[in-house]
């Protein structure tokens, strides 16, 4: 009788048990699903105008496409220029060594930033003034700057 009981038993979680698997399968799946589902219909775009934004759109309400955000380097690029002509090339390369060393992922541009620097300096200070302002800030970037455009 012991044997009879066992079978019923093992027969009793079988469908419990292929259930449990199946779901364990797909619920996970629905849920990925619809969660992707639920972030391309939120407006990331903050504005009001259009109530649902979906992830592929490229173009806002009036039909003109998105202005191309700008990298950080370019930002601080024109910024450290626009010091530079405001107040000297010195002050413009010691906010991009605090630059530098607040955002490190800066530091692979440091030396493009740096150069074109030194060649601004040259056109506004000419090469000898622009010169003096030279400093380690990435390596010799800005010395390297104010040489090229000099020559």
């Amino acid at each position: 009788m012991k044997h009879s009981t066992n079978q019923q038993t093992r027969r009793g979680r079988g469908p419990a048990r292929r259930i449990g698997r199946s779901l364990a399968f797909v619920l996970p799946v629905v849920l990925v699903l619809s969660g992707t589902l639920a972030v391309t219909r939120v407006n990331w775009s903050g504005s009001t105008s259009d109530p649902v934004l979906t992830a592929a759109d490229t173009s806002t309400s009036a039909g003109t496409p998105r202005a191309a955000k700008r990298a950080p380097q370019d930002v601080l690029r024109d910024k450290l220029l626009t010091e530079l002509q405001e107040e000297n090339p010195g002050v413009a390369l010691t906010h991009l060594q605090q630059a530098v060393n607040g955002r490190p992922s800066l530091a692979k541009h440091c030396v493009s930033i740096a150069r074109a620097l030194g060649e601004a300096a040259v056109r506004v200070y000419g090469p000898t003034r622009a010169q003096s302002y030279a400093r380690p800030v990435c390596d010799t970037a800005f010395a390297t700057g104010v040489a090229a455009a000099h020559s």
